[in-house]
């Protein structure tokens, strides 16, 4: 069992997770959102000169975004900088149209795009001259060194809501990290991605399961839930009020440290946890990697009967 979260934006504060016992720290971004978020690619890029043991990965990088070869390459080098300590969490983004205008991609056939994209990055971290038929990105010849350090290149863990993104991660990922799910959604989930690589004749035996949980920790119960539906609301631009205890974990420590240890028996491997407030955000994961993490670690519920991953890695790279 493995626990990660959001990174910050300074390296002090970088430092100070580690020392607190962050297995992973993940960054995500957009190129255009409303909210002026960070550029993924970027911040994991600043991230790798501030983590020292940490696994660092994008939670997540819109794929369709971006042309193949580039984000071969930046991982590849940012894999070589690290030691293997990259992993690359991809989505395919639409929630905000405006940022396949910007970039000129176009919104429809986006899955289709982060498909094609999967497959042409594992071929260019082979270092080898690569020539792919396409139909998006053909080329010929065409070879992106050096090698990223872990062999075959980092974990492509794929994020996602919806029985598209589950199906890609059965044929196509290295993991599977929904977000705003329930545990109940989780365990569904998690079945459904077996479903789908059982079918195909795939080995999940060293797949990654992960969650991505939004969290509160507040002794005022109602504080807490208030304060993840309106953080989840002004990210997404809905009201979250009545969903939020089906896709954020709030509550005093002892019900995050419950809700939590839910995922675990849902089969979640690793959580990546994301303080659902700009107040006291620092503190508050410091919290929950000092109290809650280690309860978590040691033997918290075991996995329901027929939920259970097979991996027994670390859940956040290989």
């Amino acid at each position: 069992m493995t626990i990660g979260c959001l990174a910050p934006r300074t390296g002090d504060r970088v430092a100070e997770l580690e020392d607190a016992g962050a297995d992973a720290l993940w960054v995500g971004g957009h190129v255009a959102s409303p909210n002026g978020s960070a550029e993924a690619m970027v911040w994991l890029a600043r991230l790798s000169a501030q983590a020292r043991r940490a696994v660092i990965g994008s939670a997540v990088l819109l794929l369709p975004l971006y042309q193949p070869a580039i984000v071969a390459k930046q991982l590849a080098d940012l894999d070589v900088a690290t030691d293997g300590r990259i992993a690359l969490g991809i989505g395919v983004g639409g929630e905000y149209p405006v940022e396949f205008e910007a970039c000129q991609v176009p919104l429809a056939g986006r899955g289709g795009r982060t498909d094609e994209a999967i497959g042409l990055v594992r071929e260019l971290w082979s270092a080898q001259p690569v020539t792919w038929p396409g139909p998006l990105f053909p080329m010929a010849g065409v070879r992106v060194q050096p090698a990223p350090c872990q062999p075959g290149g980092p974990p492509v863990i794929v994020a996602g809501r919806q029985p598209a993104a589950m199906r890609r991660a059965a044929l196509l990922g290295d993991g599977w990290m929904p977000y705003l799910f329930s545990p109940e959604r989780y365990a569904r989930s998690v079945a459904t991605v077996r479903a789908e690589a059982d079918a195909a004749g795939r080995s999940l035996d060293e797949f990654i399961w992960a969650a991505y949980v939004p969290f509160v920790i507040d002794d005022d119960v109602s504080r807490a839930r208030r304060r993840a539906a309106e953080f989840l609301g002004g990210t997404y631009r809905q009201d979250f009020a009545a969903m939020i205890d089906r896709v954020a974990v709030t509550g005093t420590p002892a019900q995050v440290a419950r809700r939590l240890a839910d995922y675990i028996e849902a089969g979640a491997r690793h959580l990546a946890l994301m303080p659902a407030t700009r107040e006291g955000e620092h503190d508050m994961l410091l919290q929950v990697l000092t109290d809650i993490a280690p309860q978590l670690r040691a033997g918290g519920p075991r996995p329901a009967a027929g939920a259970a991953p097979s991996s027994t890695g670390t859940g956040a790279a290989r």
